[in-house]
This record gives C-alpha cells, structure tokens and sequence, in this order.
C-alpha cells in the first residue's frame, strides 16, 4: 500500500493536459487509500479547494457527505476507518466559463485497478456521482435512476448523487433519498465502523 500511495502521489501523467485548462494547474494527487479502513467512499475528482488544502471532501459537500454518513470530522479523516479513492486523484480544472472538467479517463485506467485489489478489506463502498457509479456498477444508466435502484445494489453497497449545493434542487425533488437511503447508510458505516478489526 506505501509502495502504491508514493506511485500515485508522484504521478504526472496529466500535466499537460492540466496546464491546457483554463487554471492552468499543476498536478496534485490527493490520495487518502487504507489497507484498514471498512468503508470506501469513491468519489468523482478533488475540487479547487481540496487541490489547494490536500484534504479530501474538505469543503461544503464534505460538510453534507459527513452528514449523509453519519459520522464527524475526526472519523472521516482516521485512515482506520475510512478510505477515499475518487475516480481522479487530481483536480481536472475548470473550462473557460468557470465549470469543472470531468475526471481524466486516463486516471482510473491507470491507477484505479490496482487501488481497490489493494483495499479487499473494504465492506461498505459509497458510490458518489455518475463517474464512481457507472465504474464500480458496470451501468449506463442515469444518476437518479441509479440512486433510486438502492434496494438493487450489491450488500454494502450506496449509490449517492454528488453532496454539492448544487444539488439542494435534486434533493428536494427526490426526498425518498434523505427519507430511505441516508438511514441505512448511516446504518451500515455505523455497523462496519462498529465491527472494525
């Protein structure tokens, strides 16, 4: 596991692509893998402000995720207990109108593979955004439709949409997912945190 953090942290393959982007930003891979932690929270890519501090979910949606979970900061960031593989390890950047790029295929195709044969200890997975979901559940299917598919997921399994603000409006639409999903969530991260070791 030390042997694969160091790998992927010393990785650059996107430099390029990174310095066309209109933030014209360096490569910064934010990896946060455990060979301990029961639970995965797979994610989509860091954001500016998890580029700039090194943390990952360390910004509002993290605040909502938390939440989702169940748990606080201090659980969120013990590597015992939780591991965070986002589909990218860096920040794609933004386009000209100010809107995040997607994650680089080229990441998963070259780190992600090895990242989870490295992690079979893991019992819950969190499956946020569309990237994670169509990766980890082999789907083509929409965010929502995944998500409301939860009683159809493998054990241990969630399906969540991104925690940004931005998605306050989805939420609103769909309160089945606060209302059913988020409780056995924190049910299970609860249990497998409990059952640790």
């Amino acid at each position: 596991m030390d042997d694969l953090i160091t790998r992927i942290r010393a990785c650059r393959i996107c430099a390029d692509r990174f310095a066309a982007t209109h933030t014209a930003h360096a490569p910064r891979p934010v990896v946060w893998l455990s060979n301990t932690a029961p639970v995965l929270i797979a994610g989509q890519a860091p954001g500016a402000r998890v580029h700039a501090s090194g943390l990952p979910f360390d910004d509002p949606s993290g605040d909502r995720l938390r939440d989702w979970l169940g748990v606080d900061r201090e659980a969120f960031y013990d590597r015992e207990k939780f591991a965070i593989a986002p589909m990218a390890f860096c920040f794609p950047g933004y386009d000209a109108k100010g809107s995040d790029l997607p994650p680089p295929p080229v990441c998963a195709k070259t780190w992600r593979g090895d990242a989870m044969e490295a992690m079979p200890q893991v019992r819950v997975r969190v499956l946020i955004g569309g990237y994670a979901q169509k990766w980890h559940l082999d789907t083509k299917a929409k965010v929502t439709d995944i998500v409301a598919a939860w009683r159809d997921h493998p054990d241990g399994t969630f399906a969540l949409p991104h925690p940004s603000w931005r998605n306050t409006g989805w939420l609103k639409r769909n309160p089945w997912f606060e209302a059913e999903v988020v409780p056995r969530l924190r049910d299970a991260v609860s249990l497998a945190l409990g059952s640790r070791g």
